[in-house]
Formats: C-alpha cells, sequence, structure tokens
C-alpha cells in the first residue's frame, strides 16, 4: 500500500519553521530584536561589534580577558596571503563587490581546507579567521579597482576604525568609528533569512565554514536581500526632492511598483534597526552638516505610512543604512559588501549551532508536471 502525505505548499517557505536556534529572536507584532535574549538596543548602546559576534557565536558575553583576547587573535590575521591578494588584482575592475567577495571567500579554503568539524580549535581558527579577514578582502577590491595597492591594516585601530582605515588610508574620527562599529552591530544577525538559510543548508552538508560563508554572501548579494541599501539611495536620487516624493509614491501604487527599503517578512512595525539608524543620522548630521536626501527620506516614510501603514509596510533595515554609510564616506556598491562583514557573525553562529544537531536539509516539493509522458523520436520533434 503507498501511502500519500500532505502538507500545505507555502511560497518561499514562508511562516515554516526551519530549524530549533536561540541565537536571535524577532517580534514582528512589537518591533523587538534580540541576540541571545540581549535587546539590540542594549547592545549598540553597551557593547562592540566583536563582543556581540563573541554573544553570537559562542553563546556568551565575554569576560574582559576573552574579549581582549578575542580582539588580539582577530587583528592578528587580518591579513590576507599574497596568493589570494594577487588573485584579487585579476578581477575585472568593473565587477561587483559581492562578486569579488564571494569569489575571495571560498578562496580562503584552499589555504585552510581541513575539515576537523568535530575540533574546537579548528572552530574557533576558523571563526577569527572569517571576522578578521573579511572586511580585508572587501577594502582591499576597493583599492585595487582603482589600480592602487591594498592599504594594509593598522594595528593601532579597532575593528571598525581599522576597515574605514584600509579605505581611505586616513584614521576615522571616534564618532564615525563608533558609528560603523553600532552598524555592524544592527546587521550581525537576524534569524533565517535567505542568506543564513543558505548558509545552514551548505553547512548541513558538513563542507568547511568557507564555502559556508561564501555561500551566504552569494544570496546576500541579491536585490531583496543586502542589496537593497543601494537601491534605495538610487530610489532618493531618482525622487531628487520633498515635492516629487508624493508624486512618485502614487506613480508606484499605479504601476505596482515596490518601494525599496519599506516592508518586512517578519515586521509590522518601524524595522527597530531603521529606529537606531535614523538616530545615527541625526548624530553623523551634527558633526559633519546635513544630507538633502534625508528630508527626502523622511517625507518618503510619512507618505509611505500614510498608504500603507494599514498594511504594516514600515521602513526597514536597508532605508536608512545607506544614508549613514555614504555619509561616512563609503561608496555605494560596497553598502552590501558591509552588509556581509556584519553578517558573517550571524551566519557563524548559525554554522556552529547547526553542527551541534546537524541533519541535511532535504526539503519536499509539490510535483506539477505530467505524468507517462512519451519519448518522441529526435526526427519526429
Amino acid at each position: 500500500m503507498t501511502t500519500t502525505f500532505f502538507c500545505e505548499y507555502k511560497p518561499g517557505l514562508e511562516g515554516i519553521p526551519a530549524a530549533k536556534s536561540s541565537i536571535s529572536h524577532v517580534d514582528g507584532q512589537k518591533g523587538i530584536l534580540e541576540y541571545r535574549g540581549i535587546n539590540i538596543e542594549e547592545l549598540t548602546k553597551k557593547g562592540s561589534f566583536l563582543e556581540t559576534a563573541y554573544l553570537l557565536i559562542w553563546d556568551r558575553l565575554p569576560t574582559k580577558e576573552e574579549l581582549k583576547q578575542f580582539e588580539t587573535n582577530i587583528l592578528y590575521h587580518r591579513r590576507i596571503k599574497y596568493r589570494i591578494r594577487d588573485m584579487m588584482k585579476c578581477f575585472p575592475e568593473t565587477g561587483h563587490p559581492m562578486d569579488a567577495l564571494q569569489t575571495s571567500a571560498a578562496a580562503l579554503g584552499l589555504f585552510y581546507s581541513r575539515r576537523a568539524l568535530d575540533d574546537p580549535e579548528y572552530i574557533r581558527k576558523a571563526v577569527v579567521r572569517l571576522l578578521a579577514k573579511i572586511p580585508t578582502m572587501v577594502a582591499a577590491f576597493h583599492q585595487m579597482r582603482k589600480g592602487n595597492d591594498p592599504i594594509q591594516p593598522n594595528d593601532e585601530l579597532d575593528y571598525a576604525a581599522n576597515f574605514l582605515y584600509m579605505l581611505t588610508e586616513r584614521k576615522p574620527d571616534p564618532l564615525a568609528a563608533r558609528i560603523f562599529d553600532v552598524c555592524l552591530t544592527l546587521h550581525a544577525e537576524h534569524t533565517i533569512n535567505a542568506s543564513t538559510f543558505s548558509a545552514m543548508v551548505t553547512a548541513s552538508t558538513l563542507t568547511d565554514p568557507y564555502a559556508v560563508i561564501a555561500s551566504a554572501v552569494g544570496t546576500l548579494a541579491g536585490p531583496l536581500h543586502g542589496g537593497a541599501n543601494e537601491e534605495v539611495l538610487l530610489m532618493l536620487e531618482e525622487i531628487g526632492s520633498i515635492e516629487n516624493v508624493r508624486p512618485y509614491v502614487e506613480k508606484c501604487i499605479a504601476n505596482k511598483q515596490k518601494i525599496m527599503g519599506f516592508g518586512h517578512r517578519v515586521y509590522k512595525v518601524k524595522d527597530p534597526r531603521a529606529t537606531i539608524l535614523q538616530d545615527l543620522v541625526k548624530q553623523l548630521f551634527g558633526e559633519t552638516g546635513q544630507d538633502p536626501y534625508y528630508d527626502i527620506a523622511v517625507e518618503l516614510e510619512r507618505v509611505v505610512e500614510e498608504n500603507f501603514g494599514h498594511k504594516g509596510i514600515y521602513p526597514n533595515v536597508d532605508f536608512y543604512s545607506g544614508l549613514v554609510y555614504r555619509k561616512l564616506g563609503i561608496p555605494d556598491d560596497l553598502f552590501t559588501p558591509i552588509f556581509a562583514i556584519a553578517r558573517v557573525a550571524g551566519w557563524l553562529a548559525h554554522w556552529k549551532e547547526q553542527l551541534a544537531v546537524n541533519r541535511i536539509f532535504r526539503p519536499t516539493q509539490v510535483y506539477t508536471g505530467v505524468h507517462n509522458a512519451p519519448y518522441i523520436p529526435i526526427e519526429e520533434r
């Protein structure tokens, strides 16, 4: 006797649990985001990105000595091997930095390919290498596509400040470095989104962590995921003025076009990360002067809420992040690679959690094709 199992099909697996996890929690109705039970507002006010990464990956806040050792280990591993650097020099300068990052992250596996996934020391070293080297790779490609040699990491600077330094060879002011560190914390983790699920599926095959991160980077690159923050700034430039906001929204409604930076699969209120990012924008403007696109963004938020607030469509994390990064002097096409720099922490946390209870992912499908179709000889086609 044949038994047929029926299950409800949900496009995109919407709302279907794929794993049990203690890494992060989102309450989309109340606008709450927690990392290991700690509210995101608390972490951004009191912690640092590397402290947050340690929390996510090892399930607890580090002691003062543990954090210092973690920071020292990452500082020591910031540099990349010359063969990877030489490989990156061959990339086309017109290529997108996310493609360069995915290729470079995968290449790390050639140098550290031993798969000792049951060895805590192997896991620790992989975590340190990936957190340390991914920012260097992003900054190195940025320099090389301009015909310059990469700027070497500065051992006097912390994680966030060093990345900004490698982009310009100028030490950032403390406010800029602190704001960038907060941005990294905000993007570090967000439950099982598309790129994290990609990382988990890849991890479930028990491949090496470098392939896991490369897989996640490739997924993050899409405009419906990490690439949206670039699209937001392009949209604000297209709108051009506060007076054009309402006509733009009305045109999008008439043409059934998505307004970038709004709406979220989980949040039905304003994304708490968007609220924090908006505050960061105000802090930056207080030091460096106003950005004309900010006023357009505020008006756009008001008009969109007026039209779609009843549907639970509000700004998400991408809406204000581009304004922060642009004010920090970061090129638009590095916004998504920066997202990846931060999200490596979350991806590694899920990789480590997946290893502890691993079972390879093998979802089913709803078959919609025909049966018993005849084979037609090639002469008759």
